[in-house]
């Protein structure tokens, strides 16, 4: 379950870049180095190693896959980037149904209420921390607009969690 936590924008931007930077740095320095040995080990003096360079290349990719996951994920420096994946995931997930949530809205579904109200929220969420203002505002009459809907029917307007029963009652086409 992903909750909606409050983030400052600039900071988040700021360590999103630095975090970026560590590993596009590490990823570089794998590449060189793997590419090198690589080289070294199996080509061929002054002959055509493009093919144990781009193995280098791709070996360095899988690792700095693998560090990501298993290394980087969970350290405090990649904390906003991490939340950023997230909060971002889970707007895709609700976006992979909106042709139902839609439906589940006009429907009068408490579920599917919920879940555009987090969608919404998670959006204007993103845009702030994205800086992307223009966006945010072509959303606003859409926002307002259901915002009345959850107050016609008694609906707590802040939905900050994504709840994996309402994805699953509005895929079910289930009022919850």
């Amino acid at each position: 379950m992903f909750v909606i936590t409050p983030q400052d924008p600039e900071t988040y931007r700021r360590q999103t870049r630095r975090s970026t930077l560590v590993i596009a740095l590490v990823f570089m320095v794998l590449a060189m180095l793997l590419s090198s040995a690589a080289v070294a080990l199996f080509g061929q003096p002054g002959g055509d190693n493009l093919l144990w360079n781009a193995a280098g290349v791709f070996s360095a990719l899988l690792i700095s896959a693998a560090l990501l996951r298993t290394v980087f994920w969970t350290q405090p420096w990649m904390a906003s980037a991490v939340y950023g994946w997230r909060l971002k995931r889970s707007l895709m997930r609700v976006t992979n149904v909106m042709h139902q949530v839609t439906a589940g809205v006009a429907a009068g579904d408490p579920a599917a209420l919920k879940l555009l109200r987090f969608y919404h929220l998670g959006l204007i969420q993103m845009h702030q921390l994205d800086a992307n203002s223009s966006a945010q505002g072509q959303m606003l009459g859409e926002v307002e607009r259901h915002l009345a809907l959850l107050a016609e029917q008694g609906i707590d307007p802040q939905q900050e969690r994504l709840d994996a029963r309402w994805l699953e009652a509005v895929k079910a086409h289930q009022p919850r």
